[in-house]
């Protein structure tokens, strides 16, 4: 395989990490549960609920090495702090307070990562369309 297919194929998969955390944060996004070490309004131990949805993240970092092809990896990480304290009173796992833990995922931020994903892996289909093109041309040339 080229370098130049195998740089575009490592961003294909990137993006499309990428795209598969976004939709994963906005689907969990009002996914509640119970405040770590609390208890919930009918007196049930918080350990005894089922826990909030972790939001996650995509760090990319090149993947150069050595004498191979170079690319990039996407590593999927939680998001520090994993939950934030939301007001909703009317939840099972609502504690004496009215406070439910609920995903630390800004919608709109995810939006931004899908549409990055998009054109990322659109750029990337494009250099390994060129690339086949390019191998293409050369072999003609030589036959």
């Amino acid at each position: 395989m080229s370098s130049a297919l195998s740089i575009a194929t490592s961003g294909m998969l990137a993006a499309s990490t990428r795209l598969d955390v976004a939709a994963s944060n906005i689907a969990n996004s009002e996914t509640v549960g119970p405040l770590p070490s609390t208890t919930n309004s009918s007196g049930t131990a918080a350990s005894a609920a089922p826990q909030a949805y972790g939001a996650l993240a995509v760090n990319q970092v090149d993947a150069t090495s050595g004498s191979g092809p170079s690319g990039t990896l996407a590593n999927v990480v939680p998001v520090s702090p994993s939950f934030v304290a939301s007001a909703d009173p009317g939840s099972p796992f609502a504690d004496q307070n009215g406070l439910v833990a609920a995903p630390n995922v800004d919608p709109v931020a995810m939006i931004v990562q899908a549409a990055i994903a998009k054109y990322s892996f659109a750029a990337n289909a494009n250099v390994a369309k060129s690339a086949d093109q390019m191998s293409k041309s050369l072999l003609d040339i030589l036959s």
